[in-house]
């Protein structure tokens, strides 16, 4: 039986070999604003396909080979069950004008059926034929050439529709049909173990399809379920992945158990990518990843293991070269878990008290334990002003509301709570931009909230501040990334992900690469793009921000490709860098766990 480190070893030899490169896992936090994480080995290579960007010049080779981290929430209500997951780690191999379906069928046959030992029970292809009416993907050609090829390996085919055509990633991006492998695993249920993607189109935001110059091909295959299937285990659950870090325990604990399996696995990651716990985008997930691992610890009384169960998840894969990391980021991984965890806690055993009494017997596991109680059968749907009242008041998340209603068979209008927390979001915005004045401009007309001398400082400052992003990330690193930042006339305020506080010297350091840009005179231009463009052209933006179809980059510098900074932005600027002043660095302080804050002015 092999270990889950021998299947990852094989995975790449067996691949390097066929003449692939190996290449890291990229961050789950992806470039790209249309989606929140890395959901997919092939995002990563997403430009590859496209041409925007040349696999041998970069690689040294036209097909690479990964185990990428991946999270998606689409399954996080199934989480619990014998084979879903938040996080998961996939195994892939990608070709950008290589080879395409002989050779990926080939290799992937040869893989599962000779070096992983199992029987392919059958394999999917496309037929649009099964793809309902109006859908956009009816007018993709039956896929005969792969039914041909897995026929050749006397492999049987199901034909499917719209659950064998893959992507894009987002709104937008590289596509194309997919045959899937199928094996059976230790209860005997034939489960779906590698998709293979045929990326042979392209598709606009507007759901049109047009042919990639070079086809290519994408592959994914879960470690977790792949773990299963060659140990012969009945879930993911008790493969090494999970009884190596959870002690053996986990298999016992049932659907809590395993959720909180999963989410710790999922936080561990996503805190050491820079993620802090928030209300929106990517925090807001961390923040419910958290909420909910908790909660669930607590309901099988197992609360005070969570840090421990945390330390092994580092130690085992902190053992692989892609998560060195996780060992050196250990300290600061453990304090944003701590940090949430005392803010919930102290709403928790309250909201549970509360949320009980308007809905008997829902919390009757946390404070009377195996003792059956009668639920009532009257007031069985719990409203989304209900559920939103019980998140914004005592932080228990939708998904801790939803796990309650279980209790007693309950509906939660799910609905109604995401239309009270967006009402929440925008009340919130709207306080906090007549308070602050957002970074000091307007963000619907572009004009800045002062006037005279006021408005001219601010708009110097403005420009200040994308300077001081592009310093701080050519002087620590591509990780530094914008958390927050607020402009008023007397100075700029920034926040930025970074794990340590700066030593003067790199302070020093940051204030005269803005200076030394300032000195040069350099011109404030801008460009509008369609927004595929503008994230090709490298320019910083909020991840998971949702920007229009056409965006504004400003950018200094002679042209947009050598800019010393660009961003997403809707101005305004000062026409030439030199309008600035003197820029000079005030305060850096801890903001959170991760964030730092720079606190500058600009000097006449």
């Amino acid at each position: 039986m092999f270990s889950s480190a021998d299947i990852r070893e094989k995975f790449l030899d067996f691949f390097e070999k066929k003449g692939h490169r190996i290449v890291p896992s990229s961050s789950l936090i992806p470039d790209d604003p249309s989606v929140l994480f890395t959901t997919a080995g092939m995002q990563q290579f997403k430009r590859y396909y496209t041409g925007e960007l040349d696999a041998e010049k970069d690689f040294g080779s036209k097909n690479t080979v990964s185990i990428q981290k991946c999270f998606r929430t689409s399954d996080i209500d199934e989480v619990g069950d014998e084979s879903h997951l938040t996080f998961f780690e996939m195994l892939g191999n990608f070709s950008f004008g290589g080879y395409f379906k002989e050779e990926a069928i080939e290799y992937a046959y040869e893989f599962i059926v000779k070096e992983m030992g199992l029987k392919i029970e059958y394999a999917t292809i496309f037929d649009p034929a099964k793809v309902p009416e109006g859908d956009w993907r009816k007018s993709v050609p039956f896929d005969g050439e792969s039914e041909k090829i897995w026929k050749k390996y006397g492999v049987e085919i199901n034909r499917e529709g719209i659950d064998v055509f893959w992507g894009p990633t987002g709104e937008e991006g590289p596509c194309g049909p997919t045959t899937e492998i199928y094996v059976k695993n230790a209860a005997g249920k034939a489960i779906e173990i590698w998709n293979i993607v045929f990326n042979e189109f392209y598709r606009d935001e507007n759901k049109k399809l047009s042919p990639l110059k070079t086809p290519g091909i994408d592959t994914g295959m879960g470690l977790e379920r792949l773990t299963m299937v060659v140990q012969n285990k009945p879930t993911i659950f008790e493969t090494d992945l999970f009884e190596i870090p959870f002690s053996s325990t986990i298999s016992g604990m049932g659907s809590s158990g395993r959720i909180m399996a999963d989410h710790l696995r999922g936080i561990v990651f996503i805190i050491v990518d820079g993620v802090r716990p928030s209300n929106k985008g990517a925090g807001y997930i961390l923040r419910r990843l958290i909420r909910r691992a908790i909660y669930q610890s607590k309901k099988m009384r197992n609360y005070s293991s969570l840090n421990n169960f945390m330390d092994n998840i580092i130690r085992f894969y902190g053992a692989y070269p892609d998560y060195k990391n996780l060992i050196v980021d250990a300290i600061i991984i453990h304090n944003v878990f701590r940090e949430e965890a005392e803010k919930f806690e102290k709403g928790l055993d309250l909201g549970l008290r509360e949320f009980g009494k308007k809905y008997p017997g829902l919390t009757a596991q946390f404070y009377n334990p195996g003792q059956a109680l009668k639920i009532p059968e009257t007031n069985k749907f719990i409203s989304g002003e209900d559920a939103f009242y019980s998140h914004q008041t005592y932080g228990l998340t939708i998904d801790i509301i939803k796990d309650l209603a279980k209790n007693g068979l309950h509906q939660v209008d799910e609905e109604g709570f995401w239309r009270e927390f967006k009402k929440h979001q925008e009340i919130s915005r709207a306080g906090a931009e007549k308070k602050f004045g957002g970074h000091g401009l307007s963000p619907s007309a572009g004009e800045t909230q002062g006037e005279g001398e006021d408005k001219e400082k601010i708009v110097r400052l403005h420009t200040a501040t994308h300077l001081l992003q592009a310093a701080l990330r050519q002087s620590l690193g591509d990780k530094v990334s914008q958390k927050g930042s607020n402009i008023n006339a007397e100075r700029l305020r920034f926040d930025f992900s970074f794990d340590r506080k700066l030593t003067p010297e790199e302070l020093k350091k940051i204030e005269d690469l803005v200076n030394e840009k300032i000195k040069e005179n350099l011109p404030v231009n801008f460009i509008e793009l369609p927004k595929g463009e503008a994230l090709a052209s490298g320019a910083l933006h909020f991840f998971g921000e949702k920007y229009p179809e056409k965006v504004k980059i400003y950018y200094t510098g002679s042209d947009l490709k050598s800019a010393f900074s660009k961003e997403f932005c809707g101005g305004p600027h000062v026409k030439n860098t030199s309008e600035i002043g003197k820029f000079k660095i005030l305060k850096e302080e801890a903001v959170s766990s991760g964030v730092r804050r720079i606190k500058a002015a600009v000097l006449d």
